[in-house]
């Protein structure tokens, strides 16, 4: 038996709950693919990616926004830094969805998010008597580049002269202004810190045809017989969509489609992302709000592109400087039908899951609490959390012999 609420696992039960639920998981989240875009010497992080507004507005999926429909994205201030969770991997609420759309003028076009230096990893250890004002002031950083994001969606088709002049300039003013706040406020109990103002200045990336130039598949591997063996043994079917009969991905949350991102960068089996859940209930009542706490290693969590807004699948995996992988962790708790066999509907949306990043994470472990506001009904439910790269994906591992980055509990609810 395992301790109460809150209590961190024997090593004993910890195994017979894993062996029971991993089954369940793997059928789920099995199928390691991947995912990437270039390294970024910088580690920066763009808080918000590809949008595209449909003509029409339409609700998420159940599950898609945070309880009461708020926003898509939520955060948190947790051990001197803000952790972000992404509802339904980004989806946006109808509201947040007319928002993009101000004045009913047509969005068709993709628009990067404005991508800003990461402040909270620059910062020293704040003092007690700073906390506050600090944590004001980053809030008001993070509500600065959601302002920029929305108006880069709905006149970003202007031009790069009008985004410099009209969105980036204003908002480095700004955050120059801001940053000076959070510096002084350090300064008056402890050193001030020295070059915030370095990071003022965001930029916004150049995005590409989201079809991959309209091609099935995009990559053709220079021209080779895409299906061919090259010289091996095995026999391989495919190893891009050149010669799929299936419509080309186009980052939105379909099936049916071939995905022509390249895998991209797989790391070192030393230096592989590795999950644990190290402390849950339990048991809980319905609707009754709860925590997970999650432990990551070699998993830098600062790349999320949103799969409710075509981020899905649309990036290689990319490794840091240090040869570990950029991305960020999903969290999701379903109900089972029972504990004897497979679920048969794998298509159902969990009663809860979110996607987590926060700038944080490395070779070191160190934990996030995500905060689960209650499940509804009474019965099993079986809470997982794995690990994916900037699209997405499962992080690819060096060797086949490898646990892949997750990790499932089952919670009783009464």
């Amino acid at each position: 038996m395992r301790r109460t609420s809150g209590a961190r696992r024997s090593a004993g039960s910890a195994r017979s709950k894993r062996l029971l639920a991993a089954v369940g998981a793997l059928a789920v989240f099995g199928g390691i693919a991947a995912v990437t875009q270039i390294s970024s010497a910088g580690e920066r992080r763009q808080s918000t990616n590809t949008r595209t507004v449909s003509s029409n507005c339409v609700p998420p999926s159940p599950g898609a926004t945070s309880p009461g429909g708020r926003t898509s994205t939520t955060q948190t201030w947790q051990n001197g830094r803000w952790v972000r969770n992404h509802w339904g991997d980004g989806q946006m609420s109808v509201a947040e969805c007319n928002s993009l759309k101000a004045g009913n003028a047509p969005v068709t076009t993709l628009a990067s998010g404005v991508s800003c230096p990461d402040v909270t990893a620059r910062l020293p250890q704040i003092p007690a008597q700073a906390r506050n004002e600090v944590d004001r002031n980053l809030a008001l950083l993070k509500t600065q580049i959601d302002e920029a994001n929305r108006r880069l969606a709905a006149e970003g088709n202007k031009g790069q002269g009008f985004i410099n002049n009209a969105i980036l300039g204003p908002l480095a003013g700004k955050r120059a202004a801001v940053l000076d706040r959070i510096a002084i406020a350090i300064g008056r109990v402890a050193q001030r810190p020295q070059g915030l103002e370095q990071l003022a200045t965001c930029t916004v990336a150049a995005q590409g045809n989201v079809n991959n130039g309209g091609q099935n598949g995009g990559q053709n591997n220079g021209g080779q017989n895409n299906n061919g063996n090259n010289g091996n043994a095995l026999d391989v079917l495919a190893k891009d969509c050149g010669n799929s009969r299936l419509q080309a991905h186009d980052g939105f949350q379909n099936g049916n489609r071939c995905v022509g991102t390249a895998f991209g960068e797989v790391g070192a089996a030393a230096n592989n992302p590795s999950l644990l859940i190290t402390q849950f209930p339990n048991q809980v009542q319905r609707n009754q709000a709860f925590t997970l706490r999650i432990s990551t290693r070699n998993l830098v969590r600062d790349r999320f592109l949103a799969a409710g807004q075509g981020g899905y699948y649309k990036e290689s995996s990319v490794l840091n400087g240090q040869g570990l992988t950029r991305g960020h962790f999903h969290t999701a708790c379903r109900m089972l039908q029972n504990t004897n066999s497979a679920p048969t509907n794998p298509e159902a949306v969990p009663a809860f899951f979110v996607a987590t990043e926060d700038g944080r994470g490395g070779r070191q472990a160190d934990e996030v609490v995500i905060q689960v506001p209650g499940l509804p009904q009474n019965g099993t439910a079986q809470c997982a959390v794995w690990a994916g790269d900037g699209s997405h994906r499962v992080p690819m591992m060096e060797r086949a012999n490898q646990t892949p980055a997750f990790d499932v509990v089952r919670i009783q609810v009464n």
